[in-house]
């Protein structure tokens, strides 16, 4: 009897504690908040438009329209503006844009375009290789462990960088666009990447299930090249299959056809384009991290034993000075950024004063690039080609041109212009020869990197 009252005192107890806790926003807090809130005519009528259509419109800054042409003095001679539709492969695009003006002036042609479906292709597959061999690499390792966990959530993606493109080009070569067309499954990519995610999942449990049982490294290995066989199928099915030879001919600027010449993808990669990839470096400005060191980005790349994403960490003014040596000799960059941020997709601008949100809601947002990285709210989400800038007479950018790949009925005629206070908030890499950069940077190569982990917030792979 005494063990029952004690308990039901216990619960009455527990009953008055309970009512004396508010929930969520007390009273006295939440009248705080309403009396702030001053409910005059302006404010009345930024909500009744608020409130019945689309908010950027309306905080499209109107004193900024007109202070940006769409003029360079200094401009890479390229030529067509590339697609990449409903897919994520911005930096297969850009990639390949780099090299196109190269090809155009060694070919003397103005119609020229990669086949960015057959480097996709390979990407795919070699992504989904390096999926399966990280899974039994990490075999013993429990499922909740942070890399398992993350490896589970990111099996595939259309997503990349630079180094993804050095690899697939280096190892399988390149072909025209003509050679290898795109597909609807290429343009439109989120359908394959769900089902190669959805197997590639399944494949790794399977993997991880073996391991458990004591299967040896032969047997894994051999049950992954059967994986791997039903993903090459489905890519082939989706994207069609690779050409392991071709015949290829052009129209050159003076209206010739030129003679019809057969070539392998290496082949073609090797006399025709005849790049060397090995001498690009890639740039970063992350301010949330030591300048003047490298850095290297564990699991992001899309081969085993394969080029890691390792990269120099810079001012941007060191990054802008090295850019303009660049453009100046016709070589176009390899640049991502975070392009939806203060972009006037009309006009083809990106300007810190396209949008004044401040003004409108009566807010102030207040966070550098450095803040805006640390909380996830800005980070490299887009890769183009950096092909000109505009300098004043000091030799200073005003500002600079971006090839894009969204078509040419987008932007301004398919370029965005961009401006030198909005590259230094927003842009994050650019990749670009040594030859263009000072020996002082160059030698920062010879570091030992520091590994930065896959799931770090400027490491998201650009689409």
């Amino acid at each position: 009897m005494k063990r029952i009252l004690t308990t039901l005192s216990f619960l009455t107890l527990a009953i008055i504690c309970h009512a004396q806790i508010t929930i969520g926003i007390s009273e006295e807090t939440l009248q705080q908040i309403k009396t702030s809130f001053k409910k005059d005519a302006s404010t009345k009528a930024i909500i009744n438009a608020s409130t019945n259509t689309d908010v950027k419109p309306m905080i499209l800054n109107r004193e900024n329209a007109g202070k940006n042409d769409h003029y360079f003095s200094n401009q890479v001679k390229t030529k067509g503006i590339t697609n990449q539709k409903q897919s994520g492969r911005c930096w297969l695009f850009s990639s390949l844009n780099v090299l196109k003006p190269l090809m155009l002036d060694k070919l003397q042609t103005d119609d020229f375009e990669f086949s960015e479906n057959y480097s996709f292709f390979w990407d795919q597959l070699e992504k989904s290789n390096l999926f399966l061999d990280i899974i039994i690499a990490t075999k013993a390792k429990p499922m909740d462990d942070k890399t398992v966990d993350w490896l589970f959530k990111n099996p595939i993606g259309d997503g990349g960088q630079w180094a993804c493109f050095v690899d697939v080009a280096s190892k399988y070569g390149l072909v025209p666009a003509t050679v290898m067309p795109e597909t609807f499954q290429s343009n439109s990519t989120s359908s394959m990447s769900s089902i190669l995610a959805r197997k590639l999942r399944e494949d790794g449990l399977i993997l991880r299930e073996m391991a458990a049982k004591q299967a040896t490294p032969d047997v894994l290995s051999k049950k992954k090249v059967e994986m791997l066989s039903d993903i090459y199928r489905i890519l082939v099915i989706s994207l069609g299959e690779p050409p392991e030879k071709f015949s290829w001919r052009y129209k050159k600027k003076d209206g010739t056809i030129s003679e019809t010449k057969s070539y392998t993808p290496l082949s073609f990669y090797s006399e025709v384009v005849g790049v060397k990839l090995s001498d690009y470096i890639m740039l970063m400005n992350d301010p949330t991290r030591d300048y003047f060191k490298l850095y290297e980005v564990q699991f992001d790349g899309n081969m085993s034993k394969g080029t890691t994403w390792k990269y120099i960490n810079l001012p941007t003014d060191s990054i802008k000075k090295f850019a303009i040596n660049s453009i100046k000799d016709n070589q176009a960059l390899y640049f991502s950024c975070d392009v939806g941020k203060q972009l006037n997709s009309t006009e083809g601008i990106l300007d810190v004063d396209n949008y004044d949100y401040e003004s409108f809601y009566g807010v102030k947002f207040g966070m550098d690039k450095t803040k805006r990285i640390k909380s996830f709210d800005s980070g490299s989400s887009h890769g183009m080609a950096l092909v000109g800038v505009d300098l004043n007479d000091k030799g200073k950018a005003n500002k600079w041109m971006l090839e894009n790949s969204w078509g040419a009925d987008k932007g301004h005629n398919g370029y965005l212009t961009m401006t030198d206070q909005w590259f230094d908030e927003y842009m994050f890499r650019m990749v670009i020869q040594k030859k263009y950069i000072s020996e002082k940077t160059v030698q920062l190569l010879t570091q030992k990197a520091e590994l930065l982990p896959p799931w770090d917030p400027m490491f998201l792979p650009e689409e």
